[in-house]
């Protein structure tokens, strides 16, 4: 898959629900039947609740970064600004990225360093909107299908390599893939869908790739748990009816074009950014003494 104008046009032709067309374009590319590509993506679903659940009860430490997790769990219970749904979706991403850093098992959501964004938002929504939905499993694998194909089409299109793209292409590729999960569960249009992508990525370009010591610790957990909230944004802005100027498969483009341009030292080598202040530095420096 190499384009979502191309999604949205076979599901128009087709008469499809958005992730039957996804199904069907990947089951005509592959031979794979689209019921066992389904399958095969509810087992994913069910790998990541399960990889959520335990990162919100694991002790295993990183090396740098303290928990910040139940530290936004307990704030949430006293309201916060922002509304419990971006919280949730926070603390869930905040929880999977830390349990990633301390060798916890997930699932790669494109990336490693960018896993807990879409199951922070999917289970978020899941809790706050999905409670009484019929079939919710089904519900939420269809999602799961329509956000893959967006990181397919991101893949194929551009890069989701921070060591190619930045950032942009981790973090923010995750933003948008759950940003479109989160239109489809709430009913919005193909059209819907393709907008909360654009808005997404429109909003990360750029993003550089600069972990302090080479870890997927700092700034990589903290930037899944606010990329939710663009996502979120996204979401809603498009779901209220507002398009993107330029469309998906452009801002992919564009992003990466962007990618190839930002220079190496700030795409994962920890030569640049964040990873060369004095304070990643010192702690890189008291990492090495205390091996």
């Amino acid at each position: 898959m190499r384009s979502l104008s191309d999604l949205i046009r076979l599901a128009g032709e087709r008469e499809m629900d958005l992730h039957e067309a996804i199904l069907a374009a990947d089951s005509e590319a592959t031979g794979v039947p689209s019921e066992q590509i389904f399958e095969l993506i509810s087992s994913r679903l069910k790998d990541m609740r399960r990889s959520a659940e335990e990162a919100s009860c694991s002790n295993n430490p990183c090396r740098m970064v303290p928990k910040t997790g139940p530290l936004l769990r307990g704030y949430s219970k006293k309201g916060g600004m922002c509304g419990g749904f971006i919280l949730k979706a926070s603390a869930i991403a905040l929880e999977v990225a830390t349990y990633n850093a301390s060798m916890g098992r997930i699932v790669a959501a494109p990336t490693a360093g960018s896993c807990g964004i879409l199951p922070g938002m999917l289970f978020a929504w899941e809790e706050f909107y999905g409670k009484d939905a019929a079939d919710k499993e089904r519900k939420l694998t269809e999602a799961l299908v329509v956000a893959g194909a967006v990181g397919e089409i991101i893949a194929n299109r551009a890069t989701l390599a921070g060591a190619e793209g930045g950032c942009q292409a981790e973090c923010g590729a995750a933003a948008a893939m759950g940003s479109a999960a989160l239109v489809y569960l709430q009913g919005g249009s193909c059209e819907a869908v393709s907008n909360a992508v654009a808005l997404t990525l429109k909003s990360v370009l750029g993003l550089v790739c600069d972990p302090v010591g080479g870890l997927v610790e700092s700034p990589c957990i903290k930037r899944n748990g606010l990329l939710v909230s663009v996502g979120i944004l996204a979401a809603d802005m498009a779901l209220a009816g507002i398009s993107s100027l330029i469309p998906a498969d452009e801002v992919i483009d564009a992003m990466g074009q962007i990618g190839r341009s930002i220079p190496p030292s700030l795409r994962e080598t920890s030569r640049g950014g964040l990873a060369v202040t004095p304070t990643a530095k010192a702690l890189v420096k008291g990492l090495g003494a205390n091996k």
